[in-house]
């Protein structure tokens, strides 16, 4: 793991509404811990694509900053073109609605995280299993430990791509809107909407038996299940 700043290339270094730009890795590293879903774009061979996939984060991991997994189906036309090819890895969170005085100033408030590199296909058997059972206990922490290891088939069926947290840039925006002198006179409210992500109870599917099993509870309880 690295403390070095954000944004260290011309590539990431932001231009646009700048000041909302974060330089602490750490704050990258909170977004990446809560987010669940990361979005990959690459170059399919002609025209651009993005899709959403699970990811997972090791802060230790062998890549310079530490290292972004995702994976996908050795089948997938997607996950092939990534091998060894430049990605671009955005995640995001939507905190808020800002209901601002005019359309110009109406916005969200968010945390926008955009990674750049060379996806590189994780061959090491170890690797990748520790991978796999990242992005499981990204999910339900502890969940990896209390369910049936992997098969052979499964593990050769997935491939799994690191991508280094290096080249990176973080923009965050909080609190209301930025109205204008004239428009705060002449309209008497403006502010923001909080968003929060909260989750239901856990429901057991018709196999399940007994009680909800610890991890999945405690996940549900951190989420704010009631």
């Amino acid at each position: 793991m690295t403390d070095e700043p954000l944004s260290p290339t011309e590539r990431t270094r932001l231009g646009r509404l700048a000041e909302k730009g974060r330089t602490e890795r750490e704050e990258l590293h909170k977004l990446l811990d809560t987010a669940l879903v990361a979005h990959v774009g690459l170059d399919a061979g002609g025209y651009p694509l993005v899709l959403p996939t699970a990811f997972a984060v090791d802060l230790d991991g062998p890549d310079r900053g530490g290292t972004l997994y995702f994976h996908g189906s050795t089948a997938a036309r997607w996950i092939n073109r990534s091998r060894g090819a430049m990605v671009c890895v955005t995640i995001t969170e939507v905190d808020g609605l800002v209901a601002a005085r005019s359309g110009f100033e109406s916005s969200m408030n968010y945390r926008a995280a955009v990674i750049l590199g060379e996806a590189r296909v994780v061959e090491e058997a170890e690797e990748r299993l520790h991978a796999l059972d990242l992005m499981v206990d990204h999910m339900v922490p502890g969940r990896a430990a209390t369910i049936r290891r992997p098969s052979r088939k499964e593990v050769a069926a997935t491939q799994v791509l690191a991508l280094p947290l290096w080249e990176a840039s973080l923009k965050v925006r909080q609190g209301g809107p930025d109205d204008e002198d004239d428009d705060i006179a002449d309209n008497p409210w403006g502010g923001h909407i909080p968003l929060y992500r909260v989750a239901g109870a856990p429901v057991g599917d018709e196999g399940s038996r007994g009680p909800v099993p610890d991890d999945v509870r405690r996940r549900a309880e951190q989420l704010g299940a009631r």
